[in-house]
């Protein structure tokens, strides 16, 4: 079994947006453990474990760099001092808020306005660390391409192992599973008025790599490298 790894913003495990998103999805990746959700609209329907089942495998973040094997002649120590490295140059900054919005079919945080410090990180992440990933297997390429890409996007694909980088770059921390069409808007509001509670500016101020021991298991947090320029 091949354990995956993924470059995630996230914030830190003791503030209360890492509390909110956490139990928003029902698991906490810092202690690798499952959270009560809360009760009330929208967590009280009956689906409500199944509708974020996706985000609990992933962890409350937002991607910077997607989840890849090690490529052949790299090992998890390698990674690790890299993320290191690499987070001892950056300066810590402070995006737009976040709002909590449809994305497609799944509800998710969204910075409100544009964050090119964002996207810059998640470019450079994307660049820096493709050396320690292994190629796409043909099985997870299929699987990309059952979604609507653009030429663009399934080049950057084989390029990178994800299509959605560079100019295709959105940040997201995502809330939920997709939604039927006549339960993404009151799903929406309902976690909106739930976000209003701890809605603050969230510094990005560390790098987190994640791991998945197997294809089967949750993602969670092997190490959080503050920014130290």
């Amino acid at each position: 079994m091949t354990a995956r790894y993924a470059l995630y913003a996230a914030p830190a495990p003791e503030t209360p947006l890492w509390r909110f998103g956490s139990s928003v999805i029902g698991y906490d990746a810092a202690s690798a453990t499952d959270v009560d959700r809360p009760g009330g609209a929208p967590f009280d329907a009956p689906d409500w474990h199944a509708l974020t089942v996706d985000p609990r495998r992933y962890g409350f973040h937002g991607t910077l760099k997607a989840p890849f094997a090690l490529a052949e002649g790299t090992g998890e120590a390698d990674l690790l001092e890299a993320a290191m490295l690499f987070a001892e140059r950056r300066r810590a900054f402070t995006p737009p808020a976040l709002k909590v919005s449809l994305i497609g079919a799944f509800v998710a945080l969204v910075p409100d306005g544009a964050a090119p410090d964002l996207d810059a990180l998640a470019a450079d992440c994307v660049r820096d660390f493709d050396a320690f990933r292994a190629p796409l297997t043909e099985a997870d390429r299929e699987r990309r391409l059952r979604s609507p890409l653009s030429e663009r996007q399934i080049a950057q694909l084989d390029a990178w192992g994800y299509p959605h980088v560079f100019e295709d770059f959105r940040f997201h921390m995502t809330l939920t599973g997709r939604l039927e069409a006549e339960r993404r808007e009151p799903v929406r509001a309902a976690l909106a008025e739930r976000y209003r509670a701890v809605s603050a500016p969230m510094q990005v101020d560390a790098l987190c790599v994640f791991r998945q021991p197997d294809r089967a298991g949750r993602f969670s947090i092997l190490a959080r490298f503050p920014f130290e320029a």
